[in-house]
């Protein structure tokens, strides 16, 4: 029944939305148009689905009646019955469809993503683990057939990164990767551990939507701009020049730094974009009063601080708390092949308890 309320009220505002875009009851203002139309043809797939679904439900309708009917021929009710059978095994999957074309939809999803990552408690060995995740990362990017651009790597000079972050770019970037913000926590031996004990470290990962400069506005009055020369682990990668930029939005006291180039003008750029998907997601998450209440029902809040995965490299295992996957392959989920088995078991999870929602 709250499904069907919900169908009609679809449909009932695809029909009003159709009939203001042909121009009944006056000519709309062009931005009015472009609103339309935009969730218009958001609308469209929603309403053929539903379409298609009452289409079916009316022809089981009638197939049962044909089979149950008495004083038809038994030819035609053994047709009317196989026809109910193959309707009914189709039903609970054009219902899934239909359902989830319902969910609410996060604009974010559509966008690309600037993804963060910053060695946590653990010292060198965190460092290491660090650096390990951004490459799994860039290896499953490619696997995606996504674009990975490194905006910055503050490296350590061992092989890790104190903090690494780059630009992901592609279709559906930011709805697959965003479950992946949080604490990930390595267990293993690290290689300068002589009595072979198993140590534990952290690094923590933040997915952000890439904001465009017409999602957000900043002013130049509340940037303060600083450049200094470079710090590294010493050779070719330190600058002899003052390139690195750090900027400081003073409105929200969010500072990013780049030095990753040998173009002062480069690294301020991309410390723009990693300052504009910042200041993005924090507007996001403070206007969206919704997402904030319902944080503990979702599989992933998006929370830095939240512990959503352990890497067990002894046991060979990798663990996803949020959901309670574990998958016995860590070397594939390193090398990011494995990586869209968690992905989608994410997804799939999310999706479930948004159904329920709807129920």
């Amino acid at each position: 029944m709250k499904l069907d309320l919900t169908f009609d009220r679809v449909l009932a505002r695809h029909a009003e939305l159709s009939a203001m875009l042909a121009g009944a009851g006056g000519s709309p203002d062009p931005q009015d148009i472009v609103r339309m139309s935009k969730e218009m043809s958001e609308l469209d797939p929603v309403v053929s689905g539903i379409k298609s679904l009452r289409q079916l439900l009316a022809e089981m309708d009638e197939a049962s009646l044909m089979k149950d009917d008495p004083s038809a021929e038994s030819d035609m009710r053994a047709l009317a019955l196989e026809e109910y059978y193959v309707l009914k095994e189709r039903l609970p999957l054009l219902e899934r469809e239909v359902q989830l074309l319902l969910l609410p939809k996060d604009e974010a999803d559509a966008k690309n993503a600037i993804l963060e990552v910053r060695a946590g408690t653990g010292g060198d060995e965190a460092a290491l683990f660090a650096a390990q995740l951004f490459r799994m990362y860039e290896r499953y990017a490619a696997l995606q057939g996504w674009r990975f651009e490194t905006l910055d790597f503050n490296d350590t000079g061992l092989g890790g990164c104190k903090e690494a972050v780059g630009a992901i770019t592609g279709r559906g970037v930011f709805a697959r990767l965003k479950f992946e913000s949080g604490v990930h926590r390595v267990q293993r031996v690290p290689v300068t551990e002589a009595q072979g004990r198993i140590h534990t470290s952290a690094a923590t990962v933040a997915v952000l939507p890439e904001a465009e400069e017409v999602d957000i506005a900043i002013d130049d009055k509340d940037l303060r701009i600083d450049v200094f020369r470079s710090q590294g682990s010493g050779g070719q990668s330190v600058n002899t020049t003052d390139s690195a930029v750090r900027i400081v939005h003073l409105p929200t006291n969010i500072v990013v730094q780049c030095q990753d180039e040998k173009s002062q003008h480069k690294n301020k750029a991309k410390a723009m974009k990693i300052l504009r998907a910042r200041i993005y997601e924090r507007e996001r998450q403070m206007k969206d009063a919704e997402r904030a209440a319902n944080r503990k029902s979702q599989v992933g809040s998006g929370d830095r601080s939240e512990r959503i995965r352990t890497y067990n490299f002894p046991q060979g295992r990798v663990t996803d708390h949020r959901i309670n996957l574990t998958l016995y392959k860590i070397d594939k989920v390193m090398e990011g092949e494995a990586l869209n088995e968690v992905v989608e078991a994410l997804i799939a999870a999310d999706q479930a308890l948004r159904l329920a929602d709807l129920e």
